[in-house]
């Protein structure tokens, strides 16, 4: 199946998990050892606000393939929102996942990863679960 094939409901559901395990990865990376003190940092990564504030660090960062990528989440009918999330910041947050589930499907593991540090970075969380170890 190609890329463009895919649906963009898979495409942010596949993103989703990938958005995820970066932050586990990171926040295994910086220390955090309990799973009380990943589950809780996590959260400061994966809701939709946080993801749509990575996505205003990392948009100037998109190649017009990734750009249009974005624009396919975001585009997508939303009937709901999330509880603490403005509706934009839940369009953003699924195009931010639909990127990366493309990236993720097209073998771009580096991207992800500069991507990832790009949107997340100064993120208070990392900064101040690692000291609560």
């Amino acid at each position: 199946m190609e890329l463009n094939e895919i649906s963009v409901a898979a495409l942010a559901y596949l993103g989703d998990c990938v958005i995820e395990l970066c932050v586990r990865e990171q926040l295994v990376k910086k220390g955090l050892s309990t799973s009380a003190h990943l589950n809780r940092a996590a959260l400061d990564f994966v809701t939709a606000s946080a993801q749509a504030k990575a996505m205003k660090r990392l948009s100037e960062h998109l190649t017009e393939t990734e750009e249009a990528y974005y624009r396919r989440g975001r585009n997508l009918g939303h009937s709901q929102t999330p509880k603490g999330a403005t509706m934009g910041e839940y369009r953003s947050a699924t195009g931010m996942e639909v990127l990366f589930g493309y990236l993720h499907l097209s073998g771009q593991k580096e991207r992800i990863d500069e991507l990832f540090a790009i949107g997340y970075e100064g993120n208070e969380a990392m900064k101040n679960e690692a000291m609560k170890k």
